[in-house]
Formats: C-alpha cells, structure tokens, sequence
C-alpha cells in the first residue's frame, strides 16, 4: 500500500465509520445539536435522514459516544425484524432481565418497569435505531408501543430513527399515522459543501499521520467534489483510488487525472463533462 511513500501511520480514507477521523461539517455538527437538543428536551422522537455515504452511522456513533453519564443508550444496528425480535432486542440492550415473553405487550411491559426505575434515577432512556427505512410496518409499530411510556412531564425512552430517505416513505403510510405525528424533530443530511471538501481531505490525512503540504492539488480537489458531489463516502473511495494512482506513478502529489481515473473506476461517481468554471473536470 502507500503508506510508507506517503508518510502516512494508517488509511486516511477508509469507509468504516470511525469517529477518530469526524470531521465536523457544518451539517455534521448541526445534526448532532439538533439531536442532543432533542433528547435533553425528552421530545419523544428525533429523525435523521439522508443519502447513502451521508455519514449518519457515523453521526449516530458520535451521538452515542456525545451522550453523558446521566442517559442510559440503546442500539439497534440491524432492524430489519418483525415486532417481537425488535422488543426483545431493545429489552436486551436495556439490561432488562429476562421474562414474560408470550406476546409484544408483556415484553414491552418489562421494558416500561426498566425504564420507570431509570426515571427514579434521574436517567435519560436513548434508543438509537441505525437503517430504519428497512424495518417492516408491524416493527414500526411496535416502536410506538414503547413510545407510548411516559410520566406526566416527559417520555421516558427518547427513539432516534437513522435512515435513507426511503424511511420518510414508510412512515408516510397511514398505518403508521401516529407514529409519524410523534416526529417533533427531524433533520436531513445533506452532503459536504465544495469548500469543506479540502478540508475534509486534509482533516483525515493528519489524523492518519500526514504532515507534509497539500498532498492533493488544487484541481484534484475540485474534481473531488465534483465526481463526488459532495458524498463524504464517495470522497472517501476516490481520493484512496486516486492515491493509489499517484503511488502507482511515484508521484508525491495527487493530481486532478488520478482523481478522474478513480471516478472512471467507481461505482456511483459522477463521471467528467465540462464544468462551468472553466475545463474538464
């Protein structure tokens, strides 16, 4: 690999979320208030949505990790199951013990005594559900069933729903009416600026141990956001393409051509055309 040639301790491009690398975007950082707002407020629930490679997995460990001492948190990777595996998973990660299990109502009965005692504790119940727009209407369901738990000042489980925009199409289902008009929150993640692209660039490279000047060139830069428009995921994937390329030739530098084979190599990228301002890009 290119790390010894270009000095680097570790891949500066990879696409596992890892909040090592966070850079905060204004969007980024925008999204995270929004839901620390929410969740203090005891809102109920919170949505997230955006397009794949938008970073909302990355959003949501970073959330978790945000969360203090006082929030007891609840995390559902993988929600694509029926009602009574959702419940049982959430009663899991809430440390409930086990018990009756013989329908959805007694499981989500546990789950309300669990969080009557975090209540008396002064503790605030989080549940992070990450590619909700993959669970079925019955587990949707299922959801307000815990949503409906609550004192006479405050719900006592805040549920925040990760999801691409195909979630907002779920939840516009009259059978999920009422879950949707519990929504007091929701933000969409939009992708990263063209002057954030730079930055984003050079963020992960010092947090992968470059210290040298600007590795990619300035057109490299701009044909980044613009094969990427802007995806931080995207990103990602054609500048460790792109420096593959320049490892390939020797070049010390990233050039707008390694950029654009690694558009020509990937999936998704938008390819070349003239840009308005001036060139091909």
């Amino acid at each position: 690999m290119y790390l010894g040639h270009f000095g680097l301790t570790e891949l500066p491009f990879s696409i596992t979320p890892d909040t090592q690398f966070v850079y905060s975007a204004a969007s980024h950082q925008e999204a995270l208030n929004t839901l620390l707002l929410a969740v203090r407020g005891g809102e109920g629930f919170v949505k997230i949505t955006g397009e794949v490679g938008t970073g909302k997995t990355l959003l949501c460990r970073r959330f978790l990790a945000t969360l203090g001492d006082e929030c007891v948190a609840a995390y559902i990777p993988n929600p694509q199951q029926d009602a009574r595996s959702l419940l049982l998973d959430v009663a899991e990660e809430l440390g409930v013990a086990d018990g009756d299990d013989r329908n959805n109502v007694h499981i989500a009965r546990r789950i309300n005594r669990c969080l009557m005692e975090l209540a008396d504790r002064g503790k605030i119940a989080v549940l992070c559900i990450d590619e909700a727009q993959t669970m079925p209407v019955e587990t949707l369901e299922a959801l307000r069933l815990i949503s409906n738990l609550e004192t006479e000042k405050r719900k006592l489980i805040q549920i925040v729903l990760f999801g691409q925009p195909e979630l907002d199409g779920r939840l516009a289902l009259p059978s999920v009416r009422q879950l949707r008009q519990r929504i007091v929150f929701h933000y969409r993640m939009p992708g990263l600026k063209r002057s954030e692209v730079g930055s984003y660039v050079d963020h992960r490279l010092r947090v992968a141990g470059y210290h040298g000047g600007h590795l990619f060139s300035a057109l490299a830069r701009r044909a980044l956001y613009r094969h990427s428009e802007g995806m931080p995921r995207l990103v990602n994937i054609l500048a460790h393409k792109a420096m593959l390329a320049a490892y390939g030739e020797g070049s010390e530098e990233v050039c707008r051509r390694h950029v654009r084979a690694a558009a020509r190599d990937t999936e998704g990228a938008r390819k070349g055309g003239w840009s308005l301002l001036g060139g091909f890009a």
